[in-house]
């Protein structure tokens, strides 16, 4: 990175986040999740979004973002928690073998996040953040990932099976991503759903499931607020998915090794 990435040069006006339409994090608001991603590239300093110099940061842990990770608002949340003020690339790729789809668990933020799932052949463009090791800690814990029943695994995709292409024609030798440890929620058919966005989801969840609107109400609303208000209530949802026989794999489980998070 030049000088222009450091915390002490920023543009003149229209850059930051609430200009951009970018700051709201769906832990703050539940139903826009997976929130606003950027239109292309850029780097993620404090409250602003700047132009990139370089598409590859060769020093950091190039993650994949399926979900709120791709929306600075949210990032910038989780990193303004830990007082982490370190700038964080956010590169669009085009991803063939991965498609977002719904995790099996229902977050404590009040949401039901999204999970990718092994899709052979489907082309997605992404995000890809390149996280140094303090950001890196910071997201791996938000998902769960030291945790022994987190509900993510970080998971190596090697680009034999999960393709990253840059906008500059580049190939990425893999991507890290995070690969849900409950599943994702499937289709009725067997195969995995694809992620519709927050309020969409609960609706469908909801009419499709008596017990499910027992435990949470009948609106996405109420959904939301009564998640976020009891843990233990979050963890009787995801039960319940199992139970109720939504849930398969996402394919990508194979690459959460034991011993490796």
């Amino acid at each position: 990175m030049n000088d222009r990435t450091s915390g002490s040069w920023l543009p003149e006006g229209g850059r930051t986040l609430e200009a951009l339409g970018l700051a709201e994090a769906p832990r703050d608001h539940p139903l826009l999740y997976p929130g606003a991603w950027p239109s292309d590239s850029a780097l993620l300093v404090g409250n602003r979004l700047l132009p990139l110099d370089r598409l590859v940061h060769d020093s950091r842990v190039p993650v994949l973002a399926v979900g709120s990770n791709a929306c600075p608002g949210q990032l910038r949340h989780k990193m303004n928690e830990f007082g982490i003020v370190s700038p964080l690339p956010m590169v669009k790729v085009r991803v063939t073998g991965i498609e977002v789809g719904v995790s099996a668990h229902v977050s404590r933020m009040g949401y039901v996040s999204a999970s990718p799932f092994h899709a052979p052949g489907q082309v997605r463009e992404l995000f890809v953040t390149w996280l140094d090791a303090e950001q890196l800690a910071v997201v791996d814990a938000s998902e769960g990932v030291p945790a022994p029943h987190g509900n993510y695994g970080r998971a190596w995709l090697e680009a034999s099976e999960v393709r990253a292409d840059l906008a500059d024609g580049t190939a990425l030798p893999g991507v890290f991503a995070y690969v849900n440890r409950h599943g994702v929620l499937h289709d009725g058919t067997g195969a995995p759903r694809t992620h519709p966005g927050q309020r969409a989801l609960l609706t469908e969840l909801l009419v499709g499931s008596a017990r499910l609107r027992e435990l949470f109400g009948v609106t996405p609303e109420e959904f939301s607020a009564r998640a976020r208000a009891d843990a233990g209530l979050c963890e009787r949802g995801t039960l319940l998915f199992a139970e109720e026989k939504l849930v398969t794999a996402s394919g990508l489980e194979g690459h959460l090794r034991p011993g490796r998070r």
